[in-house]
């Protein structure tokens, strides 16, 4: 009897005007080649926040599987970048 835990990134979605990156993470455990379980996990991954300064702080990403770190820097672009800096400080409460 061999019990064997895998992980699936099995969806990754771009949304919204400022690209988020919705990911689902699937947890597989298997018991001699069959699955007997699966359960999900998603997060949402944002450009960054603002920092006290009105800097943006971009989403460290260097953690996140390759795939996803692929399709945000291709979709993170300088000029989303900017704009959505520019909307962070325009719904900034003063």
């Amino acid at each position: 009897m061999a019990l064997a835990e895998s992980i699936e990134y099995d969806k990754i979605e771009i949304c919204g005007k400022y690209k988020a990156i919705q990911v689902r993470k699937a947890t597989i455990i298997t018991k001699d080649g069959t699955e007997l379980t699966r359960s999900y996990h998603r997060y949402v991954l944002e450009i960054g926040l603002l920092n006290s300064n009105d800097v943006l702080v971009e989403t460290d990403i260097s953690a996140e599987p390759a795939e996803v770190q692929t399709i945000c820097n291709a979709v993170w672009t300088t000029d989303l970048k900017a704009a959505y800096k520019a909307h962070l400080i325009s719904i900034k409460e003063t």
